[in-house]
């Protein structure tokens, strides 16, 4: 034993092995830490698979994790054994005795090093590539899951003639499999040469010859194999022509052959596939000849050949042969880039008409009240008024709404109304006091729906609500009102125990409630809440007593994470709106199926092609995995989310789609049929609007159908940028009710506009029809304005808005001392061939926190109004009123005074009379000074006929003997009908507010 502390003859200490107890306790703390980290790990998995089993979707968890484990064992095992393998037989191979040499004596000590533990050695090398291999392969699941059970789109490419379903579900998973083969080859050979070398079966530096006939034979296997899969690449490359992306001047991401791949990189790929198989069998051949003479002659051939003809060949085609006459080259292959790009965004139905973009009618009047008929423009902004709602309906700080509200329709009165509808979602920021159980135990959820007529505001400029309050009520009817998954509720809640949840606070005080829903994860097992501790970080889960029967924990509580959580093989629209539906709030979410691998269509980054002002300023509108490129994409899915029970529904909605029948395949029972949607749901249906912005982007380039008119780029359009808007970015598109030139009706509808690449005038208008369950769902319409004249565009309009002298003063005025200017959406409605812009103005200033809507700016023809409503902008700008009722007797086109027997009574309602009139005289010239006097002495006359009627009754009443019957009497009647004359003297027409 050694000593401690003394000398030779000092005293000795024996150091004695631990005690059993201390061992013991060592013992269970070493298995207590794997125990730990072993249980951190499996928290992940088991809170995963927990919120899978909650929401019904456990297949989607379950098909997900053993098709990863499938191919992380399966690809892992094989590169284990293709590795493992080479260096075992390259080891086996190994000469029996090695040269006596430097190089060979200063390998020696190396391999004498390893030798006690050359199996150990093997066996971590295999497991680590093993396990980097099968990690990558289970990335793959998407791919794998796409090939064994795509089905077909029974449509051909051009080039092949091959279904459309070998480049999209086919082709990634042989380019996988390819490069795996690649990867092992490599590795395999690495390995072996450098095992080869350790043993001497390769020399560098030492005499004779270089490698022993084992190494050369075992070696160019290998290398062999490597030029086998080069073969098959380039055969697979002949293929993946028509996927390929590429720098053509007629479009960026142009995909599909063109005139140079068809006739040089065809053919080449052809002849190198030759080549490579020769020079393949020439490796293969070593294993006879001892020698790497021929094969690395034959491969120093494919090399050059790859230059030459990959490479110089095609350089010399497109030199000589297209340049000089491009458009006579490329013509074919633009044409069938242009049907496969319209077909696979859904545009090749797109209708073109020609527009002159003036009006021809010049009758005002008709044209006046063509504007109700053609369109119900919505000057509620939903993107500006949020504010709004929150000041005039938070009620509480812990509750908020989104900062972009929706547009929706709901039918009132038997007739459809265009509505700004935002849900009143809980706000922990607005939480007084911030401590773990008020964020996650007491405030738990939102509280009712606030909703205002899109079309309208009161007096001062307020949304006309429809529903509001708290607890809401309104034309909604009842439902369930409580808010538990919203797009602002990110943070967990735990609920249904102990701990009572705050439900919302009236006069009367806070009212509690207990979430009798059966979302979320039962927290009484002790196992789950150790897990949710664990992967929430949060260790009071695991012991609190507000923790008890009953609790469950709700998370991943937004529209869009649910979905896709659910869905992953979908991607998710950026805009998610809510809607009440069978006495229910639901979150409706668009969902898309998508593919790169359309042969031919051209591709597009979701996140550029879907970015506009709005995404620019409120990431939350940005739609889920938006940097796939993607050639391929359509609305396959309608999903709902139930704001109150957080339940996943996903509905199929296009029948047609390969790419979901896939899906469908490989998820079976996910996705209801599409006649399961309810009535009410579909009324609430509408097109989506990152689709639509695809769309759009892609019909800037793709309206045209002509083969030479696109190369020459003459037709090219843009999407504007937002005229209200200093951010430079895209105008965002505008839902609104109208009617195109060819509807017979007004149609909820998704509009957009187009300029010129690099001007500002409008070239083209586009709709898509929004009315979900009718037969015109999803008709694109464009109208096309001449480019032999100019039309002002959006940016032109808000322009022509800003220089009107007249208008500047009002909005200087406006803004007083310390007021803000906000435009509005700048709608676009064709009328009568001509179109109509309309741009709400709203104020904030002063004390007031929010945007009152204060002005409308209206032009058509040239002629532009800036008026306190819609109806007097409208009637400004036409020079006419729009239909109003006839007076009650229109026999003399008069109507005769009313008497009295007051002769005060008699006179106020004879001036009231000739106020009318001049009224009706203003109107028709139309002269609004004189109108505005008109109606401020009728006001003066009346309210003078009603104070002496007061009068009149005030006196009879003061007599000393009253009769019961007294007003049966003829100045008694003569006083209760010019009394009655008062109230009901003629009203004078609608002002223009009214329009």
């Amino acid at each position: 034993m050694p000593d401690r502390g003394g000398g030779p003859t000092g005293p000795r200490i024996r150091v004695g092995r631990p005690s059993r107890r201390v061992r013991t306790l060592l013992m269970t703390l070493g298995v207590l830490a794997v125990l730990g980290m072993a249980f951190t790990m499996f928290a992940g998995f088991w809170t995963d698979w927990l919120w899978y089993r909650s929401v019904n979707y456990s297949s989607v968890f379950t098909t997900t994790l053993w098709t990863k484990i499938g191919l992380f064992f399966v690809f892992g095992l094989l590169m284990a054994l293709a590795v493992g393998f080479n260096i075992w037989l390259a080891h086996r191979l190994r000469p029996p005795l090695s040269a006596m040499s430097v190089e060979q004596q200063s390998l020696d000590r190396y391999r004498m090093g390893i030798a006690p533990y050359k199996t150990w050695l093997l066996l971590g090398i295999t497991s680590l590539v093993g396990l980097i291999a099968g990690a990558s392969a289970a990335g793959q699941w998407r791919t794998w899951l796409m090939w064994v059970n795509g089905v077909p789109f029974h449509q051909e490419d051009p080039q092949f003639h091959l279904d459309v379903s070998f480049f999209a579900f086919d082709l990634p998973w042989y380019r996988f499999l390819l490069g795996f083969g690649f990867a092992a080859t490599i590795l395999s050979l690495i390995a072996a040469a450098l095992t080869h070398y350790l043993y001497g079966g390769l020399r560098v530096t030492s005499p004779g010859a270089r490698a022993t006939a084992a190494a050369t034979g075992h070696l160019s296997v290998l290398l062999g194999i490597f030029v086998t899969l080069k073969a098959v690449a380039y055969w697979l490359d002949r293929y993946g022509l028509a996927v390929k992306s590429s720098d053509f001047k007629a479009t960026d991401n142009w995909t599909g052959l063109r005139y140079v791949d068809a006739n040089a990189y065809l053919p080449a790929k052809t002849i190198l596939f030759c080549i490579a198989v020769i020079c393949a069998l020439l490796f293969f051949a070593t294993l006879w000849r001892r020698t790497w003479q021929l094969p690395v002659i034959g491969f120093g051939l494919m090399v050059l050949s790859a230059i030459l003809i990959g490479g110089l060949y095609p350089a010399i085609v497109q030199k000589f042969q297209v340049q000089p006459n491009e458009q006579a080259k490329e013509a074919p292959y633009v044409e069938k880039n242009l049907k496969a790009t319209r077909e696979a965004y859904g545009i090749d139905g797109a209708q073109v008409t020609e527009y002159s973009g003036t009006s021809t009618t010049k009758d005002k009047t008709t044209l006046r009240d063509d504007v109700d008929a053609t369109a119900s423009i919505r000057v509620l902004d939903p993107n500006i008024v949020s504010p709004t709602y929150q000041q005039l309906q938070q009620m509480r700080k812990y509750y908020a709404f989104p900062t972009n509200l929706d547009v929706d329709r709901y039918n009132v009165n038997g007739a459809d109304q265009d509505t700004v509808i935002g849900l009143r979602e809980l706000n922990l920021a607005g939480v007084d006091k911030q401590n773990w159980i008020n964020n996650h135990f007491r405030y738990t959820h939102g509280y009712g729906v606030v909703a205002a007529k899109g079309t309208t505001s009161d007096a001062e400029g307020r949304p006309l609500f429809t529903e509001s309050n708290l607890p809401s009520e309104g034309d909604l009817g009842t439902y369930q009102q409580r808010i538990y998954y919203g797009e602002k509720t990110t943070a967990y809640s735990i609920v249904g125990g102990p701990q009572k949840e705050i439900d919302y606070s009236d006069d009367a005080g806070e009212k509690t409630t207990s979430y009798t829903g059966k979302s979320g994860v039962n927290l009484s097992n002790p196992v789950n809440r150790a897990a949710y501790a664990v992967a929430f970080g949060e260790p009071q889960i695991l012991y609190s007593g507000a923790i008890g029967e009953g609790s469950r924990i709700l998370y991943n509580r937004t529209p869009k994470e649910r979905v896709e959580a659910v869905a992953p093989w979908l991607t998710i629209d950026g805009d998610a709106y809510p809607a009440v539906v069978n006495h229910k709030i639901q979150w409706i979410v668009d969902a898309y199926t998508t593919t790169n691998g359309y042969p031919y269509a051209s591709r597009t980054t979701l996140g550029d092609t879907t970015a506009d002002s709005l995404t620019a300023t409120n990431d939350n509108r940005a739609v889920v995995a938006q940097q796939n490129q993607v050639n391929y994409i359509r609305n396959s899915v309608k999903a709902t989310v139930d704001a109150y029970t957080g339940e996943v529904k996903l509905y199929q909605w296009d029948t047609e789609d390969p790419v979901l029948k896939t899906w469908m395949k490989a998820f079976p029972g996910t996705v209801k049929s599409k006649s399961s949607i309810s009535a009410d749901l579909m009324a609430h249906l509408r097109y989506p609007q990152d689709l639509f912005k695809v769309q759009r982007e892609l019909l800037t380039r793709y309206h045209v159908k002509d083969a030479t008119t696109f190369l020459s780029g003459s037709e090219v359009w843009q999407v504007p940028d937002d005229p209200s808007n200093k951010s430079g970015d895209a105008v965002p598109p505008y839902y609104l009710s109208m009617r195109m030139p060819d509807q017979k009706a007004q149609a909820f509808s998704l509009t957009t506009t187009f300029t010129p690449n690099g001007r500002d005038n409008l070239s083209a208008f586009m709709a898509v029809d929004s009315e979900a369950g009718t037969p015109d769902y999803g008709k694109i319409r464009v109208l096309k304005l001449p480019t032999s004249t100019t039309v002002d565009g959006p940016k032109q309009v808000q322009s022509q808005f800003n220089s009107e002298q007249d208008i500047a003063e009002s909005i200087r005025l406006l803004k007083g001392g310390d007021s803000d200017i906000e435009y509005g959406n700048l709608l676009t409605v064709p009328l009568d061939g001509g179109l109509l812009y309309v741009e709400p103005v709203y104020v904030r200033g002063g004390g007031l926190k929010y945007p009152l809507l204060k002005k409308v700016l209206v032009t058509y023809g040239g002629n532009t109004a800036f008026e306190d409503t819609l109806g007097e902008a409208l009637n400004k700008v036409f020079g006419a009123e729009g239909a109003t009722p006839p007076p009650a007797d229109e026999g003399d086109g008069t109507t005769p005074p009313p008497t009295s027997t007051n002769p005060t009574v008699r006179e106020a309602l004879t001036d009231a009379q000739e106020a009318f009139a001049a009224g009706q005289e203003a109107l028709k010239k139309p002269d609004w000074d004189a109108y505005a006097k008109a109606q401020k002495d009728l006001e003066a006359a009346l309210k003078r006929a009603e104070d002496a009627q007061a009068e009149a009754d005030k006196g009879a009443k003061a007599s000393s003997s009253p009769s019961p019957t007294s007003s049966a009497s003829p100045s008694g009647g003569s006083g209760s009908s010019s009394g009655g004359s008062a109230g009901s003297s003629p009203s004078p027409s609608p002002s223009p507010s009214s329009g």
